[in-house]
């Protein structure tokens, strides 16, 4: 992990960091294990210490926070809708393969009747912090040919949200406790346990009226 941390460190003085982070939240939709939130939290560590907190400046050679949460929040949301598309239009092979599958036929049904409850968007938020959550609620929203107006805005609020919170962790933690690699672990340990918290809403079953 360190290892990796120093590679991005390296990136962080190019452009390239917008690169490397919006395909990285780009394809963890479809490859879950990619350390998205760990590079956005890296790359916002190395940016609150190179602008050096009291001035307020920012220096070229550091990534902009602003465009680096829009990046990685318009990512988020292609990388949903992709998978989306593909699920939607992925015939009864993928069908079989999800009624196969006993946690998306789950996420399915759970997002059925959060939908229908109109409650869906609190799912696809909470969804895009879960560890694979949002590969999950993605593909089963697709899979069930949701109307796309019910999942994309909400997507894009879940994406905002994730990219927000992972930058902010990066940025406030170096502010706040001055060593950047100090930083970095406490804010990479606030990243997982907010995934923690969300996986396990995710994994609570279904009471009667919402399984009706």
């Amino acid at each position: 992990m360190l290892e990796s941390m120093a590679r991005v460190g390296s990136l962080t003085g190019t452009p390239w960091i917008y690169v490397v982070v919006a395909a990285s939240v780009l394809l963890d939709v479809f490859l879950p294990v990619l350390p998205s939130g760990v590079l956005i939290v890296t790359a916002a560590t190395a940016a609150a210490a190179g602008t050096g907190a009291a001035t307020g400046h920012v220096p070229q050679n550091v990534p902009d926070i602003l465009a680096l949460t829009l990046c990685a929040a318009t990512a988020s949301v292609l990388g949903d809708l992709v998978a989306y598309r593909l699920a939607r239009h992925g015939g009864e092979r993928l069908d079989r393969a999800i009624s196969r599958s006993r946690r998306l036929s789950r996420a399915q049904e759970r997002l059925g009747a959060a939908l229908s409850r109109g409650g869906g968007g609190a799912l696809v938020i909470l969804a895009r912090f879960a560890p694979a959550g949002r590969s999950v609620v993605s593909f089963s929203a697709g899979a069930a040919h949701r109307r796309i107006r019910e999942f994309l805005p909400w997507s894009a609020l879940a994406g905002l949200s994730w990219a927000t919170y992972s930058v902010a962790l990066g940025y406030f933690g170096t502010r706040w406790l001055g060593a950047a690699w100090l930083a970095t672990c406490v804010s990479v340990a606030a990243l997982f346990a907010a995934g923690a918290g969300a996986a396990y809403l995710m994994r609570r079953p279904l009471k009667p009226a919402e399984a009706s």
